[in-house]
């Protein structure tokens, strides 16, 4: 991560999604459905991105992403472009293990006939000369965001996602995207699954690429049913502990996860020494924003097991649910409390 003026210590991010424009989608909902269509909606999806960079530029952070501007659903938005795949045909299947939805159904073989985001990657890519991360879904995630009727087999399919998305993270890296991340919300959720063959299908997704590669395992955007699920979880949230040993001895070169306002105890981040860690300074939960020395806190916390020039301060995870003046002011609030950490440290 060497493009621009980024900062050698404490680099800013965030991980998923940022609020869109109301032009573009209706404000404060998950999963919007677009306001625009045809060629005002390429038009419209391009004016978002140019918006997001100027944002995160003006608000201090540091690894720019495309606040998934160009897409209705983190999961569901790739998979729509592949092969194999009938959004027609709709189930309902428990997303986790936490909440029922409607999915598409896997019919047939899986595969990619063409790129799905390196064209909007390769337009962000001309927006800014700071470093770019852009985020795909991990295999065990897309498995569990679908019904599958042709494999019959979670694992099977899981591998052949890898390969689908091992050819988009190539083509995203040779468009200029700097950092690949693959986010696996499903890792909290299904460990023995993870331990036999999740971890391994992340790195097939991961392998050969340059970029340096990110992991995302959070609890969830801020919606009433990971809230639910939250509160069954004690008064520690100690999931990591499955996870987080096996990524430590994996390819992945950077660990993201949820931290500030959970019950995640910080010292799991010992599990991950000597690996990148992005950490989760702002809660996406809440409509409170965090004060810059709230994040501060949260980083010198942290800085108790990771070493400073493997940090990355970020968000818990995607903000699209929130007011855009409360999304940006939190970015404001971990740039400030980054800034804060990094002249203490000199």
């Amino acid at each position: 991560m060497t493009r621009g003026e980024t900062p050698a210590l404490l680099p800013t991010a965030i991980v998923g999604s940022l609020p869109k424009p109301s032009w573009l989608a209706k404000p404060e909902v998950l999963w919007s459905p677009w306001e625009l269509d045809g060629d005002g909606l390429v038009e419209g999806k391009q004016d978002a991105l140019r918006i997001a960079v100027q944002e995160q530029q003006r608000h201090g952070i540091d690894i720019i992403s495309d606040g998934e501007q160009t897409r209705q659903h983190f999961v569901t938005t790739f998979i729509e472009h592949l092969d194999g795949v009938d959004f027609e045909r709709r189930e309902t299947v428990r997303i986790r293990d936490r909440y029922d939805a409607s999915v598409p159904t896997v019919v047939g073989a899986v595969g990619r006939t063409k790129p799905v985001f390196v064209e909007d990657a390769r337009f962000l890519r001309q927006q800014t000369d700071r470093p770019l991360k852009w985020a795909l879904p991990g295999p065990m995630t897309m498995i569990d965001t679908l019904a599958d009727r042709h494999y019959r087999s979670r694992e099977r399919l899981a591998w052949e996602f890898a390969v689908i998305l091992n050819e988009e993270a190539k083509e995203l890296e040779a468009a200029g995207v700097d950092v690949i991340q693959f986010d696996e919300p499903a890792f909290n959720v299904f460990f023995d699954e993870m331990r036999d063959w999740g971890i391994a299908t992340l790195e097939r997704a991961a392998e050969g690429l340059r970029a340096e590669t990110v992991v995302h395992i959070c609890y969830g955007y801020g919606i009433e049913a990971n809230t639910r699920w939250k509160q069954t979880l004690g008064s520690e949230w100690r999931q990591y502990e499955e996870s987080f040993p096996l990524l430590q001895r994996s390819a992945i070169d950077i660990v993201s996860l949820e931290s500030h306002g959970s019950r995640v105890p910080m010292e799991l981040i010992e599990l991950l020494r000597g690996k990148k860690v992005m950490l989760g300074a702002i809660d996406v939960a809440t409509d409170e924003v965090e004060t810059p020395e709230e994040v501060a806190g949260t980083l010198r916390d942290a800085l108790r097991y990771v070493d400073a020039d493997k940090l990355i301060p970020s968000t818990n995870c995607g903000m699209a649910p929130l007011p855009r003046d409360v999304a940006l002011a939190k970015l404001s609030a971990l740039s400030a409390g980054a800034a804060i950490v990094r002249d203490e440290r000199g």
